[in-house]
């Protein structure tokens, strides 16, 4: 049986320990105590509370917020060296790509097999088991990941070698992100010419003009002024740094990095720990006029 060590037991790795405890022996850690117990207590997996305790183990499961905290667990506190020859790690969190294939190039000269594989589809996909993920790595590494990555998804896309699936995680949202700019600016301009918010969005779901950020985002979360979509603002603003790291045609980048800019430039407006949702807010302050229902 497999002996897996699943790191990283936010809001979206505690779901994805769950599943993957229920397919394999499987040992969690996070640097919060609690966090440990319960998920262990959810999950029947075994408590860490010490990575040095941790022994045996031939697959790590990465569930980080950033490449720094992939670096620290990784070389800073020596797991990677403590893997023996034919273990695998698999990343799935949002990681910077250059950082991630330096990291597959330290496993492999010792052996070890590294698979980048961010996820999709935020806390209702990772409590049900249908996460999306993208996926980087060398093809024997995949497939070894396979079984993993079936437990917590319903779909898998291959997308490179190491790193090419942190590089599309990141390019996704920035489209994302700058999917709800767009939506903002447009609501906003329907307002101006005497259109309410809800009929506007009404009008892009019903035209070509239609997106995710008009079906879901505009309608659950920014309409009824909710903004609880659970994935933070500045998540989404790292991972729109971490694409606009990777070169572009300068005639091909200008929409993307004004995006950037305006929303890295807004982020003072949202107070604490805002939802990416909040994009939208970043738009009603620019333009001193309201878009959600709550507030209009």
């Amino acid at each position: 049986m497999n002996n897996t060590l699943f790191i990283g037991l936010g809001r979206m790795g505690r779901p994805m320990s769950s599943h993957i405890a229920k397919r394999f022996s499987t040992s969690v850690y996070d640097v919060l105590k609690k966090s440990v117990d319960d998920a262990a207590e959810e999950s029947g997996a075994e408590p860490i509370y010490d990575l040095k305790e941790a022994a045996g183990i031939d697959t790590v499961i990465l569930m980080l917020p950033t490449s720094a905290h992939v670096e620290s667990i990784l070389l800073e506190e020596g797991l990677l060296g403590r893997l023996s020859a034919g273990a695998l790690i698999i990343d799935m969190g949002s990681s910077v790509p250059a950082s991630t294939r330096q990291l597959a190039e330290a496993a492999a000269k010792l052996g070890i097999d590294y698979v980048d594989a961010p996820v999709s589809g935020g806390i209702s996909k990772a409590a049900t088991g249908e996460l999306t993920m993208l996926v980087g790595g060398e093809p024997d590494a995949i497939g070894r990941a396979r079984p993993f990555l079936q437990t917590v998804g319903s779909e898998i896309v291959v997308v490179g070698s190491s790193g090419a699936g942190h590089a599309a995680k990141a390019i996704n949202n920035l489209v994302s992100a700058t999917n709800i700019a767009v939506v903002s600016e447009a609501v906003l301009r329907g307002k101006s010419a005497g259109i309410a918010p809800e009929r506007m969005v009404e009008v892009l779901n019903a035209s070509t003009g239609m997106s995710q950020a008009s079906r879901v985002k505009f309608v659950q979360h920014i309409l009824p002024g909710s903004y609880a979509s659970n994935f933070a603002y500045d998540l989404m603003l790292k991972d729109m740094g971490i694409a606009m790291q990777i070169n572009a045609p300068d005639a091909a980048s200008p929409l993307t990095r004004e995006a950037y800019r305006l929303l890295s430039d807004g982020r003072d407006v949202l107070g604490d720990n805002p939802d990416h949702t909040e994009i939208a807010r970043v738009y009603e302050h620019l333009a001193g006029t309201s878009i959600s229902e709550e507030e209009a």
